[in-house]
């Protein structure tokens, strides 16, 4: 399984964080290679990216499952793929470090399974960390120049 972890102290507070984090609407648009994102109900969505493997370019349609919202600090999912086999899970985390700093972590996980998956696999080790970074990054963006 393919692993990313990303951690960043931002200067607000976790209810900012919380307040941005809890609306799916605010965040979706922010993965790398986004294209569309569609709300089943309020603990399923389907996202629609452009993934870009190197050597493998490719439009991906995953289902995500929020299985637990903890507010203020933990958004906990799981994900499969819809149109290409692969599944995975993640976390958001917030965490109060200061007076009004937050820390705030993303991970997700992901597998490919069948004919292709070593191969995938094998991209995927470095795709998803880099993936992970570049949506933290954008969510703390977001965060900074709302506040």
């Amino acid at each position: 399984m393919s692993e990313g972890l990303h951690s960043i102290i931002l200067p607000v507070p976790i209810r900012t964080v919380w307040g941005f984090v809890s609306s799916i609407n605010r965040w979706a648009p922010l993965v790398p290679g986004y294209i569309k994102h569609e709300m089943i109900n309020d603990g399923t969505l389907i996202w629609e990216f452009k993934s870009d493997l190197g050597l493998m370019k490719k439009k991906i349609k995953l289902e995500v499952n929020i299985l637990e919202w903890n507010e203020p600090d933990k958004v906990t999912f799981k994900l499969k793929g819809l149109n290409e086999k692969f599944e995975g899970h993640g976390y958001f985390l917030a965490e109060q470090c200061g007076s009004g700093q937050t820390k705030m972590t993303g991970c997700l996980a992901i597998t490919a399974k069948g004919a292709k998956a070593p191969i995938v696999n094998a991209l995927l080790k470095t795709y998803v960390p880099q993936m992970i970074i570049e949506f933290s990054e954008a969510i703390a963006q977001s965060l900074l120049v709302q506040k």
